[in-house]
């Protein structure tokens, strides 16, 4: 945490960037200092000739914003590439790795609501930056001052060299032969019209609601899970002429699934059935990645040539794999999804297309259909989710206390296993507890700046689940600090 001495602003960058409320905390001057620090940092990673792309999506002052950090980059004689229009994450990060530049950044706050924003930094190989990274920046914050220049600005287009490599990826032939009839969602955020687009272009039928980017996101937090596409829903109830909702986020990283019916498909869900299409059916081949809080039902893909890693919570921890293994897809409970032959990042329009895919491969014309075959193939998966509100001093110290003295059993069943994860500041936020029984686990993550605490489980059972939830809650109340 980095604060400004003349203003008192306050800059506390995450896990791959800063968000922060815009005006208070994110504004031209904290930006600016933000691209200045980003410099210098580049500045000792590389001798000369630095290359960095700059997008930005519709949220308020974005494109302002990235237009003051690429002139403090170009007064610092770094070339950058600045997009020329309202672009998904995704998008910048294809960019950055096709081009060979040394670094992105994204001028976004993702999936949070509309008064806040910020910035992603993006890598050379167009995913995340990774924890020490992100550190190293912050260590260069308020050291010198910044100036503006637009003379290394090159303005461009990343959204067709991006269409025609995904064109690559995607087997629209079948889709369209399938007369698959899907309705996007965009949640008034960067993905636009860019799904039906691509669509469109290769003669399918869609069609796109809230395809026009909005600063407010037209009244809803651009998440796209079920409490926020009840727009999505309704229209798809009230139709009947589609085959499926997709819905992307506020950066079109991340995506979310409704069956045609209006019900939505819970992200548990669509990860085991993508992670199928892909392994057994498009037959990518290498490894899973999985952050901790996935269903373990992945691990009935893992074989003698084929495994399974579970990390921290976090795309970040995916991306880290994706770099360092030969992974075939990477998943998060969030509903952010990374594909081999493509970017170690989340893409939200990618999998939507590969999601519509999956459905055309199937033979079947309904989602709803899809995935009543695969409960049959995989059976249901019982899982929740609690944020915990904490409001107290000791909410980090409660893990690494646990972690000293773990507990025997945890409601009914048997602590089998005990896995913990660190913080960027290396202290342990995170203890999952794998329980007797198959697909049986507690996962506990303290949040570092948030009052929550989260608690993730799978049982075979709603009522099993329910109970280790609470049995989680209970043991860090009761757990002494």
């Amino acid at each position: 945490m980095i604060y400004n001495k003349k203003s008192g602003q306050k800059i506390i960058f995450g896990t791959d960037g800063w968000r922060g409320i815009i005006d208070f905390e994110v504004n031209i001057e904290t930006i600016s200092v933000v691209a200045r620090a980003f410099a210098d940092y580049l500045f000792s990673k590389y001798p000369a000739n630095i290359k960095v792309a700059v997008a930005f999506d519709g949220r308020r002052n974005s494109k302002t914003f990235a237009e003051k950090f690429s002139e403090v980059l170009s007064a610092n004689n770094i070339e950058v590439f600045l997009s020329n229009q309202i672009t998904p994450t995704p998008v910048l990060s294809f960019f950055i790795k096709q081009n060979s530049l040394n670094a992105g950044v994204m001028i976004t706050a993702s999936h949070n609501p509309p008064q806040y924003n910020g910035v992603k930094f993006k890598a050379h190989y167009g995913g995340p930056f990774l924890t020490e990274e992100t550190k190293s920046i912050e260590e260069f914050l308020y050291l010198r001052s910044y100036s503006y220049d637009n003379s290394k600005i090159e303005i461009v287009d990343m959204i067709e060299p991006y269409f025609h490599h995904i064109s690559r990826l995607i087997d629209f032939d079948r889709i369209r032969d399938a007369k698959l009839f899907p309705l996007i969602d965009s949640m008034s955020g960067a993905g636009q019209d860019l799904i039906q687009k691509i669509l469109n272009e290769n003669g399918i039928n869609a069609e796109t609601i809230f395809s026009i980017p909005d600063e407010n996101f037209n009244g809803r937090q651009p998440e796209p899970i079920a409490k926020n596409l009840i727009p999505l829903a309704e229209e798809l109830k009230s139709s009947g002429k589609y085959s499926v909702g997709l819905a992307t986020d506020g950066d079109a990283d991340r995506c979310g699934v409704m069956l045609e019916n209006g019900e939505w498909l819970s992200a548990q869900e669509t990860i085991l059935y993508l992670i199928d299409y892909i392994v057994n059916e498009r037959r990518f081949d290498g490894h899973i990645v999985k952050t901790s809080s996935v269903t373990d039902k992945v691990y009935k893909f893992q074989n003698s040539e084929r495994k399974v890693f579970d990390v921290q919570v976090g795309f970040k921890y995916i991306c880290e794999k994706m770099i360092s293994e030969d992974i075939a897809i990477g998943c998060e409970e969030s509903g952010g999804f990374g594909f081999k032959f493509h970017i170690p990042e989340r893409d939200g329009i990618l999998s939507s297309l590969f999601i519509l895919e999956m459905l055309a491969n199937s033979g079947l014309k309904k989602m709803s259909e899809f995935v009543e075959r695969k409960r049959k193939e995989f059976g249901n998966i019982y899982y929740d989710r609690i944020d915990y509100d904490f409001e107290r001093p000791d909410r980090l110290k409660k893990l690494p206390a646990i972690s000293k003295n773990p507990p025997d059993k945890i409601g009914n069943f048997s602590v089998v296993k005990i896995e913990t994860f660190k913080s960027s500041r290396d202290e342990i936020n995170g203890i999952k507890f794998y329980l007797s029984g198959e697909n049986h686990w507690l996962l506990i993550r303290a949040s570092e700046t948030e009052p929550l605490i989260r608690f993730y489980a799978e049982a075979n059972s709603d009522e099993e689940v329910k109970i280790i939830l609470n049995s989680g809650i209970n043991l860090i109340e009761e757990t002494k600090t």
